[in-house]
């Protein structure tokens, strides 16, 4: 009888296999399976980072169209700061404060050096790239921005993520697209509201996806809402496409990914590589 083994000789050639060998065979062992629901509720990440960047190039274009001053974006922004401050708190209690040991002080002193620091370095930041035209400024910011969508961190544990990256390429791009407004009021209120909307709000989004699901999927669909609302006082079109985007985003890519779940066929059996499970600890001291 043949056996799978290769320290004996045995009267069959190398290749030989018999009818048992099949009999390990193993389909989609390790396959994940998914709920429509569930996708669609995990898009809201994307959903919501798609929606702070048209928020921002938004707000970037009445600022630059003068139809919006930088003292009402920053009196709005100031506002909204504290009200998500207040509810990044109340979300779990202060739990997570204490738990980081951070203090409401350190919070507000780190708050005024960063304002006091980019309202100094203003300036500097609307001249930095006067030598550069319009046109490879508006070009190297929609790249920043696309890498920034590209590597956030929306939760996969994949190796393209990089959060510090993705925060550095979009305040980049804030700062390039600042540099392109009239004074430099302006550019210290634009790179202020890009660290809120690209770095304080994706947090208290993580809290509230944790903490309260249901607030969540309120807050991401008043918030998609909103950023389809002032686009389409810029454009029509661009807020119909941007809807159908968002639409693809959120439920046909889910259900395109239900269904080629089901034509997932993996197969598993003797020919894969050998796993050593063996505890070999003892041979290392």
């Amino acid at each position: 009888r043949w056996q799978k083994v290769l320290y004996e000789r045995q009267p069959f050639p190398d290749n030989y296999v018999d009818q048992r060998f099949l009999e390990e065979l193993r389909k989609n062992v390790h396959a994940r399976r998914y709920r429509y629901q569930a996708v669609v509720f995990q898009s809201g990440a994307v959903v919501q980072q798609l929606c702070s960047v048209c928020v921002f190039v938004l707000t970037w274009w009445y600022m630059d169209a003068g139809m919006l001053s930088p003292q009402g974006l920053f009196g709005a922004a100031l506002v909204s700061s504290l009200l998500g401050y207040v509810l990044f708190d109340a979300v779990d209690g202060g739990a997570g404060r204490w738990a980081s040991g951070r203090t409401r002080w350190a919070d507000l002193k780190s708050t005024l050096v960063f304002a006091a620091f980019t309202y100094g370095f203003s300036p500097v930041l609307k001249t930095l790239t006067e030598s550069i035209s319009t046109d490879t400024i508006y070009a190297m910011s929609a790249l920043m921005l696309l890498g920034h969508l590209i590597f956030f961190d929306y939760g996969a544990n994949a190796a393209i993520v990089s959060s510090t990256l993705s925060l550095n390429m979009a305040i980049f791009a804030s700062v390039c697209l600042a540099s392109r407004l009239p004074r430099a009021l302006h550019a210290f209120v634009m790179v202020t509201f890009a660290m809120q909307i690209f770095a304080l709000w994706p947090m208290l989004q993580k809290k509230l996806k944790a903490r309260t699901p249901r607030c969540y999927v309120g807050v991401t669909v008043l918030f998609a809402l909103a950023a389809l609302a002032g686009l389409a006082t810029v454009s029509s079109v661009g807020a119909v496409l941007f809807a159908s985007l968002l639409l693809a985003i959120s439920c046909l890519c889910p259900y395109c990914l239900i269904r080629l779940q089901l034509l997932k066929d993996n197969i598993h059996g003797p020919w894969d590589e050998a796993e050593i499970k063996e505890d070999l600890s003892r041979f290392l001291t």
